[in-house]
């Protein structure tokens, strides 16, 4: 649904993250990808490999010669630092991992679908759900990692009660967050839709019945907005709020990573369907969940992530299905 490799070319030109959220990344990031094209020469070969090496003692950086036995994981942040303490984890259980980046979200689910990898984990279930659709693959999730909160920010403001009639809010206007801003209005108590939408769109919001005005941009222009006179209010993620030098946590409102409108932006591991019970797979997800990387993971996420506990793999696809259906009848 993550970074920090700063991403290359996409297919779009107003990119939206996957993860909503990752570490450290100035670059717009890529929409919901339009079906992929397979690809006859390995996806794997574009990323760069991080595997535990004993020799010597210590880590090493080593090409993408798979030996067998090693386990692959997908990513686009293989840079950061809670990737070695995994390796490392699972090294201690027996367990050979090797760390694949892609410098492009288009990329890693289709690596898995083809089998050039094992594992994915860069992207929340509604990304995951929209690979699916658009591709016929049928990936599913097997253990949770983050959600990223999708803040409100205003500078006229400290709480939504202030808000006034009439009010601009601007929201990422991709395919990604937009639903998702609506939500975060809704739940603020700002605007209402008419009937209940479960993908709402600003023509789903009764402005009668609203508080405030919504004005869709590109996810890009939301955080500049915060200084413009006409504007009272932004919705931007992590990163573009990092760039603008937002304090990210002095947020006016947020939604609630437990809510059940949060659940399709938890971040998670996906398989090959065929391995969703694999007994290796589901200790490397409990291994992620091991205190000591979960504080690098929040680190690396400056704080902003919130690990998500709870929803065990059968659980995960529930949630997936039922987001492939909502997707669906929205389109």
């Amino acid at each position: 649904m993550s970074e920090n490799v700063t991403p290359t070319s996409s297919n779009s030109p107003t990119q939206s993250d996957p993860t909503q959220g990752n570490p450290t990344q100035s670059n717009p990031t890529p929409v919901l990808p339009e079906k992929p094209r397979r690809s006859r020469t390995p996806l794997i070969a574009g990323g760069l490999v991080l595997a535990a090496a004993l020799a010597a003692g210590g880590w090493a950086l080593v090409g993408g010669e798979d030996d067998g036995e090693a386990i692959t994981i997908g990513t686009t942040e293989a840079s950061q630092p809670y990737w070695d303490i995994l390796v490392e984890k699972a090294a201690e259980e027996g367990i050979e991992l090797e760390i694949v980046n892609f410098s492009e979200y288009t990329l890693p689910n289709p690596a898995l679908a083809e089998g050039e990898i094992d594992l994915n984990s860069f992207q929340h279930l509604l990304y995951l759900a929209d690979h699916n659709i658009n591709t016929g693959d049928d990936l599913q999730p097997i253990g949770s990692t983050i959600i990223v909160p999708l803040p409100l920010y205003s500078e006229k403001y400290d709480t939504v009660e202030q808000f006034a009639t009439g009010d601009q809010v601007a929201i990422p206007n991709d395919s990604t967050n937009q639903a998702r801003a609506l939500f975060v209005l809704e739940s603020a108590g700002l605007i209402a839709f008419e009937g209940q939408p479960s993908t709402p769109t600003p023509e789903d919001v009764d402005e009668d019945a609203s508080t405030v005005v919504v004005r869709p941009v590109e996810a890009s222009q939301t955080a500049s907005l915060i200084h413009d006179a006409d504007v009272a209010g932004v919705i931007t993620n992590n990163n573009f709020a990092k760039d603008a030098g937002f304090d990210v946590e002095g947020y006016v409102y947020a939604d609630d990573p437990e809510s059940t409108g949060a659940q399709p932006y938890i971040n998670v591991f996906a398989a090959r369907p065929g391995d969703v019970d694999n007994e290796t797979y589901r200790t490397i997800v409990e291994l992620y969940h091991d205190p000591e990387v979960l504080e690098s993971v929040v680190d690396s996420f400056g704080g902003t992530a919130v690990i998500v506990e709870g929803y065990d793999a059968e659980r995960l696809q529930e949630v997936l299905e039922q987001t492939e259906t909502n997707l669906t009848s929205s389109n």
